[in-house]
């Protein structure tokens, strides 16, 4: 069984908008919706769990009604303090209908084009493993700063990776590992993988997409905003 986590508690304070990033409407239909209905369509995933704030599950029910055709939907979690938290309350709700042999595939509400292909090869990627993650190389030249000011020392750029969403575990071993950094070393994590190395879990690399980024800025939703337009161009075609 894979059961896909969706965190969409995120505030979106970065953007400078009055609602979250997820549910700011794109053509006519909100953000979120459109990784939802990648996932829901794709046929190895089983169910779906979303991370939503209570005051927004009426607006999250109506896009389930649309493009959850397959009614993978599974429930509701509450969001935590910071986002690993909200991945954890996620973790817990799942083990309830999912076994500690299952995967769960973590991805952002933010993060709307992720490719079938991306699931696919995320899932491929577990088996034999604890965990996958979809990374992308750095292209730049990477300096180390002790004080933000100066450079420190020059990092290896073939050893430095981006990480991205989605994020594929073994729930039993991913749950443990969260659980074990309760209830204040789960406040400092940063990276949903963080937790999966710090436990010593066997994780593995595969490549990212370029195209499958997180709307965090005005300039991503601005972005998004004409792949969408281009893509409605190409279907109307």
């Amino acid at each position: 069984m894979a059961v896909a986590l969706i965190l969409s508690g995120g505030t979106g304070t970065r953007l400078g908008s009055d609602i979250p990033k997820q549910y700011i409407e794109v053509y006519d239909r909100p953000v979120i919706s459109y990784c939802l209905e990648q996932l829901s369509r794709h046929e190895k995933i089983d169910g779906i769990q979303i991370v939503a704030a209570a005051q927004w599950h009426e607006k999250i029910t109506a896009c389930l009604k649309k493009y959850d055709k397959n009614n993978k939907f599974r429930g509701f979690s509450n969001p935590g303090v910071n986002r690993q938290l909200s991945i954890y309350n996620g973790l817990t709700d799942i083990r309830k209908y999912a076994d500690n042999s299952d995967v769960v595939l973590v991805h952002d509400a933010a993060r709307p084009l992720i490719l079938a292909q991306t699931i696919t090869d995320c899932l491929e990627a577990v088996r034999g493993h604890d965990g996958a993650v979809p990374v992308l190389p750095m292209k730049d030249t990477v300096y180390r700063s002790m004080d933000g000011k100066k450079i420190s020392a020059l990092v290896k750029r073939s050893e430095i990776f981006a990480g991205q969403a989605p994020e594929a575990f073994k729930i039993g071993g991913y749950y443990e590992a969260n659980r074990s950094l309760l209830p204040d070393k789960i406040l400092t994590i940063n990276g949903s993988t963080e937790p999966a190395v710090m436990a010593g879990m066997d994780m593995v690399m595969i490549a990212g997409d370029e195209g499958n980024f997180k709307i965090t800025t005005a300039e991503d939703l601005e972005r998004f905003r004409e792949i969408i337009k281009a893509n409605r161009r190409t279907t109307r075609k």
